[in-house]
């Protein structure tokens, strides 16, 4: 009688999900995979496809499903089958103790901040937009609170002050690999210690909707720069109103230097160069505005559609 093969079973959605997924058949050849996934919403780069594709032509078990726990998969699935291992990644939804205490040798996240910071959705985005210069990667044993458990290792990931959610991203996802595969061997081993959290210095991040996205011009130039940076590519973008019609603004630069305004509306364009761009004034100072969208166009230079003093965005 043969050896049984070990079973790991991923939970992942995300085109990280898709890498993670890419990664771990090439480490664990001789391992049996279940993957589950959700489809994406419809503001969401495309995923659901790929991960089902990429699982059925390696030779795994593929569940679509958003509730792992739900009394189908547990009769179904969990109480007919032995998992071994079980990984999360950009998993969205609640894995109750019954589904993530069956695994023989654990259920391990992994969560892009360096808990416990940055506990929650999102992390990265929120590290954008907070202005943070670092965010990072753990790989952590799971537990009843939200991403509270024992840490199996980290891995830092800088932010540059200009850089765009999407470079960020491809960090950021380069280390959930090298975690993968620095930690896999001895995961399936099941030699593996975790460091407690200390829950004291916990922070917490909301889940982002479509609508937080939208621009506030009287806010400060910092702000909304980040913003527009944390959600542009592959992210819907941050978008104002023109005239009543949805404007996505996809690039914009800090000045160094400009002219001080005494008398300020926030929104309000001041100034147009075609080789640069449209001068926009914020609450306190203004941007440089490159690159926008508008509803049902295509991405233009931003003083071809920002090409009146009279325009104000925001209405």
């Amino acid at each position: 009688m043969g050896i049984k093969p070990i079973r790991i079973v991923l939970l992942c959605a995300t085109r990280r999900g898709y890498r993670f997924l890419e990664k771990l058949v090439a480490l664990s050849r001789d391992c049996e995979l279940v993957v589950c996934s959700f489809r994406e919403e419809p503001w969401e780069p495309r995923y659901f496809e790929d991960i089902q594709a990429l699982t059925v032509a390696t030779g795994g078990q593929f569940l679509e499903t958003s509730q792992v726990g739900s009394p189908h998969l547990m009769m179904s699935f969990w109480d007919t089958v032995s998992v071994d291992l079980m990984f999360s990644v950009s998993w969205r939804y609640l894995i109750s103790p019954a589904v993530y205490q069956r695994p023989r040798l654990g259920t391990f996240v992994f969560h892009d901040s360096l808990l416990p910071k940055y506990r929650g959705f999102s992390p990265t985005v929120w590290a954008i937009i907070n202005g943070e210069d670092h965010t990072g990667v753990t790989l952590f044993r799971i537990a009843e609170g939200v991403d509270s458990g024992d840490v199996i290792d980290q891995q830092s990931v800088s932010i540059g002050p200009d850089e765009v959610i999407e470079v960020v991203l491809e960090r950021v996802s380069l280390a959930y690999l090298e975690l993968l595969e620095r930690n896999l061997p001895r995961l399936l081993k099941g030699d593996v210690r975790g460091v407690p959290q200390d829950h004291s210095l916990a922070t917490y991040t909301c889940k982002r909707l479509p609508d937080d996205n939208a621009i506030n011009w009287s806010d400060s130039t910092e702000n909304i720069f980040n913003l527009i940076r944390a959600v542009s590519a592959p992210y819907p973008g941050a978008y104002t109103q023109l005239s009543g019609k949805v404007l996505r603004i996809w690039k914009a630069r800090r000045l160094v230097s400009g002219s001080k305004y005494v008398g300020r509306i926030p929104g309000r364009v001041v100034a147009v160069t075609s080789d640069e761009g449209s001068i926009v004034l914020t609450g306190d100072g203004a941007l440089l505005i490159e690159q926008v969208q508008l509803e049902r166009s295509p991405v233009m230079p931003a003083a071809e559609v920002l090409n009146k003093l009279s325009m104000t965005l925001g209405r």
